[in-house]
């Protein structure tokens, strides 16, 4: 897999910087981590990744609203990361979700469905805001 410019959207800053040293232990760039709604909007226009990891309980936020935001602009490659997955299907059927904790094979197992999902034949609605 080729390295990836990753953006972390978690409110855990402690949680969210261990992400991204796992991300840079398998290779790829993480970028500064974001913890809110507003934060990661921007920094998904600012610095355009190639996907997106992001938590769906964000305080008082939601990891669901940042992309229902980002989507209808620019597609962008994502997980989800929750620790209620079940919850989480029953939103967003079909949507790339990585139940925490997880590992780093958990993970680059995630990143890997996410691109699989996001290739060009298969972007549709699922994870969007149509889903």
């Amino acid at each position: 897999m080729k390295a990836l410019r990753i953006l972390v959207v978690d409110d855990d800053a402690m949680l969210g910087m261990m992400l991204i040293e796992m991300l840079e232990d398998l290779g790829h760039e993480g970028l500064p981590l974001e913890c809110t709604h507003r934060d990661a909007v921007a920094a998904a226009a600012r610095h355009r990744p190639d996907l997106m990891l992001v938590d769906v309980g964000l305080g008082v936020d939601s990891g669901l609203a940042v992309m229902d935001e980002i989507l209808p602009s620019r597609f962008i490659a994502h997980v989800f990361m929750s620790g209620n997955i079940d919850h989480l299907a029953a939103l967003r059927p079909g949507a790339p979700v990585l139940r925490k904790p997880f590992d780093e094979t958990q993970l680059e197992q995630a990143i890997r469905g996410a691109l699989a999902q996001a290739a060009p034949d298969n972007r549709g609605p699922i994870g969007s805001a149509a889903a």
